[in-house]
């Protein structure tokens, strides 16, 4: 089969690998079918992620169609038309029983292009199918699905659940990326009087304003701090959201947010921020970080099924699945090319 390989930073190759086999009673072969990229594949690809090593498949977001399954399979079978969620779950640990699949002890969590080979390829091998792999209606539409592997999920767990967004609350969220649109779209399920969007790209601002968020901020142009206080009665924001990953906006974060207010980190950290605990120790504020736990994608399915939840609307890109190497050289250029997220179909 073909797949996107990784070889140390900054280096990837689209190259024949061998197909995946069935390796323990529980696991499912998945043909690819639509696949997506993602932010964390570019901080894998820039060095910020240390465990992924040379000759790892990279990708962790999928739509496919079952080929074959283990002995111990029961909830899918050859033929089903599946979403690959981004975090694998052994079903049996303790974090497990906990529902924090994302902290998987029995083999599981985010290990699809991380520590086991992923799903930008012709096929994957997905672990614990039985609690990894969700049927789809005929109704969700692969392009729609794939969002639901991890940028959704991701943003209403770790994002706009961990924030715990209410009615009426001022929401910033800094960063619209993929991650940052989508928790945009998160928080205006909880009914929020203000959605602010941060971010340096005019074009990604904009598109925040079509993902539902009614104030953008530029800091390059604008003081982010003081607008977003001159917004809230001189007293910050209920709740911040870092979508970026990087020191400079997780520090900004807990500047905007107001005493006894929450900061949701999302963004993917490669190198240490300073917490400025000499501002915050008397602010009584909550900082949260998490990876997803993927709770949520049944829940999420259903709104997207219903119309409730415009997934289709991160879609920019279109590319054949041979395209691999144009679709990353799209989305990495996304200042450039407005890209939001690439799909990628496997025409076969």
């Amino acid at each position: 089969m073909k797949a996107l390989v990784y070889h140390g930073p900054g280096r990837r190759s689209w190259e024949e690998r061998p197909d995946p086999q069935l390796v323990d009673a529980t696991d499912a072969i998945v043909d690819i079918d639509t696949v997506t990229i993602c932010g964390t594949d570019l901080h894998i690809l820039k060095g910020d992620v240390a465990a992924v090593t040379d000759g790892r498949v990279l990708g962790h977001e999928a739509v496919g169609t079952v080929r074959a399954v283990g002995a111990a399979v029961t909830t899918v079978r050859p033929g089903d038309r599946v979403l690959v969620s981004c975090v694998t779950a052994c079903g049996r640990c303790r974090f497990c029983r906990e529902g924090m699949y994302g902290q998987c002890l029995g083999g599981g969590g985010w290990i699809l292009g991380h520590l086991i080979d992923g799903t930008q390829a012709e096929q994957v091998r997905v672990p614990f199918a039985d609690t990894s792999l969700y049927l789809l209606p005929a109704s969700v539409d692969d392009e729609a699905a794939v969002m639901l592997a991890d940028i959704l999920p991701t943003s209403y767990e770790v994002g706009a659940i961990n924030g715990r967004v209410g009615p009426g609350d001022t929401v910033a969220v800094v960063g619209t990326g993929p991650i940052g649109l989508s928790a945009i779209l998160g928080c205006k399920l909880f009914s929020p009087g203000h959605v602010i969007a941060i971010d340096l790209a005019e074009s990604r601002l904009e598109a925040a304003k079509q993902f539902g968020a009614d104030i953008t901020i530029n800091p390059a142009t604008h003081d982010a701090v003081a607008e977003v206080r001159a917004l809230t009665e001189g007293l910050g924001a209920d709740v911040v959201i870092e979508a970026v990953g990087v020191p400079e906006t997780f520090e900004l974060c807990t500047s905007l947010v107001r005493r006894g207010g929450h900061v949701a980190n999302i963004g993917v950290h490669g190198v240490p921020a300073a917490l400025h605990l000499e501002d915050l120790w008397d602010r009584n504020v909550t900082i949260t970080t998490g990876l997803v736990d993927t709770w949520s994608t049944p829940r999420l399915l259903r709104l997207v099924a219903s119309g409730q939840l415009p997934a289709h609307r991160f879609v920019t890109h279109h590319f054949d699945l041979g395209q691999m190497m144009d679709a990353y050289t799209t989305f990495e250029s996304a200042a450039d090319t407005g890209a939001i997220k690439v799909v990628l179909h496997n025409s076969r």
